[in-house]
């Protein structure tokens, strides 16, 4: 006689584990902070499969896959071995190893849920802090003087903007550690460059985190972000670095106790004299409007 539980005993409770394993790989691999070292495969596959934006976040699709696919899952597990799964489950807990496991879903599933509540915050108080805004237009081109610039590149040599007189320079700002819009911002750079072949406007970017991004790192950190031969990664003493961000009035909040950064995403471009003609808060993607305006 043939019965519907006629299979291996905790099959159901397997199947049940490997599903929140999916979902766990699944909410890491969209959720998961980037840093200046990401593959840009890995980014551009969070961007197909989730609709991953400037926030770093899915957009309204990548949250319904998120959600209701293991919802879908766990459902259809009910509906077919809704009954072997309670045995299983029955089984289970009447052994240690079975209990502990048991009681290892639910913290699982709270921790995860905690760490993915806590990502969400913190790219959302980016947001709102207008940190990631696309819509504003280009400003008006200026001709201010800029601050002074004296650090050191991933040569190990002291670099000023006295270096790129005569030419047009992009300045912004990053850090190696960061995890959300750094990799975004340089990347938004770059590609506004080449978009606009403008591969002789060389690349400065300034760390925002002098503790860590110093001197020595500054090689590992331009080969991360994907700098060319003429481009800099700029850092120094922590006086030092921290001395030109506020000359140049860089916001930054640094949590003291884990080295966190809240920053903006601000990009400056340099005229051939020397001077500041554009200062582009919130949207790098403007660059490339910048660049085309160039004369």
């Amino acid at each position: 006689m043939i019965v519907a539980r006629a299979r291996r005993p905790g099959l159901a409770l397997t199947a049940l584990l490997l599903i929140l394993v999916i979902t766990a790989a699944w909410w890491a691999l969209a959720l998961w902070p980037l840093g200046a070292a990401a593959p840009e495969w890995l980014v551009r596959t969070r961007a197909v499969c989730f609709g991953t934006g400037r926030t770093g976040l899915p957009d309204a699709g990548g949250w319904i896959l998120l959600v209701g696919e293991p919802i879908g899952m766990i459902a259809a597990l009910l509906l077919v071995w809704g009954e072997s799964l309670r045995a299983d489950l029955e089984h289970a807990a009447r052994r240690v190893p079975g209990r502990l496991m048991i009681a290892a879903i639910p913290i699982a599933l709270t921790g995860g849920a905690w760490a993915a509540w806590a990502r969400v915050e913190r790219a959302q108080g980016a947001a709102a802090a207008g940190i990631f805004a696309t819509d504003a237009p280009l400003p008006r081109r200026t001709a201010l003087v800029p601050p002074a610039l004296a650090l050191v590149d991933q040569h190990s040599r002291r670099t000023t903007l006295d270096d790129v007189r005569g030419r047009w320079a992009i300045l912004t700002f990053a850090f190696g550690h960061c995890e959300t819009m750094c990799p975004l911002i340089v990347q938004d750079v770059l590609r506004a460059r080449r978009e606009q072949a403008a591969l002789d406007v060389p690349v400065y970017v300034i760390t925002l985190d002098p503790w860590r991004d110093t001197p020595e790192r500054l090689g590992t950190l331009a080969r991360a972000w994907q700098l060319g031969p003429h481009d800099r990664a700029l850092s120094g003493s922590i006086a030092q670095v921290n001395a030109t961000l506020d000359a140049w009035g860089i916001p930054r909040r640094r949590d003291e106790r884990t080295g966190a950064l809240d920053h903006g995403s601000t990009v400056v471009v340099i005229d051939p004299d020397g001077r500041v003609a554009w200062r582009i808060e919130g949207s790098p993607s403007r660059v490339a409007a910048a660049l085309r305006r160039r004369t």
